[in-house]
């Protein structure tokens, strides 16, 4: 029973995220996911998640090469966080708030700009509503 609670939570957290998380600003963050609420746990769960996946590849755990072939949702991520990620920073006086994230989405870019020329500006755009 826990097993199909987690993966029935997992699978309305990535839905929710991806139809609903189209913030650019920390006020809209907090708008959308105050403390406490159902919506900040979920954002918590999918940024906690891939900067655990992210720091597997920062560490050399897993190889770059392998994850850039399967791991665009990380970018997918990224793109949607990325404009509230200084913020971030600054208000929990922490620099690496989603570093691995970052690191590996800016690898991600150079990877996708090697392999599909123009594929990463069209993903993004079409991400991030542009």
């Amino acid at each position: 029973m826990r097993a199909e609670q987690l993966r029935t939570s997992s699978i309305s957290t990535g839905a929710w995220f991806g139809k609903s998380y189209k913030v650019h600003t920390m006020e809209d963050h907090l708008k959308l996911c105050p403390p406490g609420s159902d919506e900040d746990a979920s954002f918590r769960m999918i940024t906690s998640y891939w900067e655990m996946a992210a720091s597997f590849v920062t560490s050399g755990v897993l190889n770059e090469e392998l994850f850039m072939q399967s791991g665009r949702e990380l970018l997918f991520v990224w793109e949607r966080i990325r404009d509230i990620v200084p913020a971030a920073r600054q208000a929990y006086k922490n620099p690496n708030v989603h570093r691995h994230i970052e690191t590996v989405a800016n690898a991600f870019i150079a990877w996708d700009n090697k392999h599909a020329p123009g594929g990463y500006e069209a993903f993004s755009a079409r991400v991030r509503g542009a």
